[in-house]
């Protein structure tokens, strides 16, 4: 048995980091947490118990599973980086998902497209190493029969369920523009509406979107995010991740002014096209459903619900030199760590 601890900068971790915490005590191991920034306040199913930053560090976990992008070096063990979403294009490769800070020991990737960029990084800098894991937020979607998702979808009274999520990003954002044609969509209730918003997004567009909750929709919040992609049928959204993670399940998306549109979206720009691009995504072509598959194989392809075992195994490899030597970080990674102990308030005993 020993002791693990789990890092979140956002509420938006806590489905990512649950099912790892899981896979620890179904292990006979103790997860902790470790909540801070956007994630204080919030929590993980019992018996994860939550720590400050000085019984963090007093309990020399065996590794630090970071949710986030950053992850505080003062504290003892393996870091691990699990990736809080994939590569949407928001930004360059240098600024965006590709971005090494010299901070973690372990790159948890989520399948080819994002592994084989960070093994060249890796074999460039030798101060990390990375194994293909999968992602443990989408374990859920893989496993039984999931009575949540049944319970969100109940409402529906056998209509086809439309799930809506949007970036907090302002430029990219579909929220503000797609609130009349959503909301005329809901009215009509041909089909049923699950809603939700990015933790960042504006308090008012937050009201907006509740108050269209009622018969034929419902607002889910972060934690219940999963529970609403396995819900639902048809995603609408914008350049958020959600799009990669609902098309994991072979299932359609519409895009709303996506950065970089793929052959695997239906992608807008005239939320008067809403009507139209819904009917085609609940009657796919061959083409679009041949695009989706081939999409969900390069970003994702394990579909066992087995990726927290996947990502404890390759801790357990990393700590006993399976992975080979790693370099020292560079000085980058120490002056973020340095920010951090300054951030947190931790400057030893």
């Amino acid at each position: 048995m020993a002791d693990y601890l789990l890092y979140a900068t956002e509420r938006y971790a806590l489905p990512i980091l649950a099912p790892l915490a899981e896979t620890l005590q179904a292990a006979g191991h103790r997860a902790h947490a470790l909540l801070v920034r956007g994630a204080a306040g919030s929590a993980l199913p019992a018996p994860v118990r939550a720590v400050g930053v000085r019984e963090a560090v007093a309990l020399k976990p065996r590794a630090v599973f970071s949710a986030a992008n950053d992850v505080p070096t003062f504290i003892p063990g393996a870091k691990v980086q699990l990736f809080h979403g994939f590569n949407v294009e928001k930004r360059s490769d240098e600024r965006g998902h590709f971005r090494v800070r010299g901070l973690f020991d372990l790159y948890c990737t989520q399948g080819p497209a994002t592994t084989a960029p960070f093994r060249a990084l890796a074999e460039a800098q030798r101060h990390f190493a990375v194994v293909e894991t999968g992602w443990t937020k989408l374990d859920p979607l893989f496993r039984g029969h999931d009575a949540e998702a049944a319970a969100l979808r109940a409402p529906a009274a056998g209509r086809p369920v439309v799930f809506f999520a949007s970036t907090f990003t302002e430029r990219l954002s579909a929220a503000p523009h797609l609130h009349a044609a959503i909301a005329a969509e809901v009215a009509r209730g041909e089909r049923y509406w699950l809603l939700t918003l990015h933790p960042k997004c504006p308090a008012a567009l937050f009201e907006r979107y509740r108050a269209l909750a009622g018969p034929n929709a419902a607002f889910v919040e972060t934690e219940q995010l999963v529970t609403a992609q396995r819900a639902a049928d048809v995603l609408v959204a914008d350049t958020t991740s959600v799009v990669s993670e609902f098309v994991v399940q072979r299932k359609p998306v519409v895009t709303f002014r996506n950065r970089a549109p793929k052959p695997h979206m239906l992608d807008f720009d005239d939320p008067a096209r809403l009507p139209e691009m819904l009917a085609r995504a609940f009657a796919p072509t061959a083409a679009l459903q041949a695009a989706i598959d081939a999409y969900a194989e390069a970003i994702h392809p394990s579909r066992d619900g087995r990726a927290g075992e996947r990502v404890l195994a390759a801790t357990d490899a990393l700590l006993a030199g399976e992975l080979g030597t790693l370099r020292r970080k560079p000085l980058a990674g120490w002056w973020r760590g340095l920010q951090l102990r300054r951030e947190l308030g931790y400057w030893g005993r």
